[in-house]
């Protein structure tokens, strides 16, 4: 398709899948908003950034009406794809009002595997080569998904509605995960009870420390990829959303997206960079192993249910 195709004329009714699951789950934090307003620290900051992000969305949408065209519909994707930025955020601050549970997940892994993986990997593989190349397959996570996407909305764009319902829907399953299961991970929780106590398989409960309590380990740097990702850690990360991993379960969905897009090269350029990831969530701390572990049979679980969904709820698309 040329450059004047994507800005002639025509006009297709009806939201985006991502949209229409976008405002649903606007309305379902909306409503964890009233219900924990008192224990939340900005809970009118919340109720702003919703009111943000609708108006951008139906902004896009006035101006895809005045002028219709592909170009302009791809573009109101942009901004329900930016909002998970500051949906993720938020998932601490509904997941703090209950207590934490990192000593069950930290005694699951003990018992498995006989210590805390989380501490002995990156002690394993301790060189540079090893922390650099975790690091950037754990840096390439954001711009693996954008890129799947990007490639559907231009290159499958028939098929893009489906892979975009299944890739958010999968998002904001793992978030709703997260709202109601506090666990922060290893990164937090053993810089809470002290790396010496982990290491004995020392776990106590810390109830609703990090409600006010932030401060995790402080890797070393040895690379460009290991500061990006402290950076990265610094400005976004939060205690929350450590079980399951959504850093492995989303780059498994979005694998599963790349490989039914039939286009070899987009897949195998990525599995490298994939297995580096899943790796990485372990390495570099932000998980317990078993996070990670579950975090790929869930996202294989939400890729069937939401592709079973989107089906459904479009008969006249395939059959249900």
């Amino acid at each position: 398709m040329t450059l004047k195709e994507y800005f002639r004329r025509d006009e297709e009714k009806g939201l985006w899948s991502m949209e229409i699951i976008t405002l649903i789950y606007m309305l379902f934090t909306s409503i964890l908003i009233a219900i924990h307003r008192n224990g939340l620290n900005d809970p009118m900051g919340m109720v702003n950034t919703r009111i943000i992000m609708l108006a951008v969305m139906a902004a896009m949408f006035g101006i895809y009406r005045f002028y219709p065209c592909r170009a302009l519909r791809i573009a109101r994707v942009f901004p329900v794809l930016l909002g998970l930025i500051f949906w993720y955020p938020e998932t601490y601050d509904f997941c703090s009002q209950y207590p934490y549970l990192d000593h069950v997940f930290a005694e699951i892994d003990q018992a498995l595997f006989g210590c805390q993986p989380a501490l002995l990997f990156n002690k394993v593989l301790s060189s540079t080569f090893w922390s650099e190349a975790f690091n950037m397959g754990y840096y390439a996570y954001y711009y693996m998904m954008g890129a799947t996407i990007i490639f559907y909305l231009l290159c499958r764009y028939q098929q893009a509605d489906k892979a975009g319902f299944v890739f958010l829907a999968s998002f904001f399953m793992f978030y709703v995960i997260y709202e109601f299961l506090p666990v922060a991970g290893p990164q937090y929780y053993f810089k809470a009870v002290g790396i010496e106590a982990a290491a004995m398989g020392e776990f106590p409960a810390v109830g609703y420390y990090f409600q006010t309590h932030t401060e995790m380990l402080t890797p070393e740097i040895k690379g460009i990829f290991s500061q990006l990702v402290i950076g990265a850690q610094e400005v976004g990360e939060r205690p929350t959303a450590a079980f399951p991993s959504s850093h492995v379960g989303m780059s498994t969905v979005t694998m599963m997206l790349a490989w039914q897009t039939r286009n070899k090269w987009l897949f195998w350029a990525m599995f490298p960079v994939y297995l580096l990831l899943c790796c990485a969530t372990v390495y570099i701390q932000a998980h317990y192993l078993i996070d990670s572990i579950c975090g790929f049979f869930t996202a294989v679980l939400f890729f069937g249910l939401n592709s079973r969904l989107y089906d459904c709820l479009h008969p006249n698309k395939t059959t249900c």
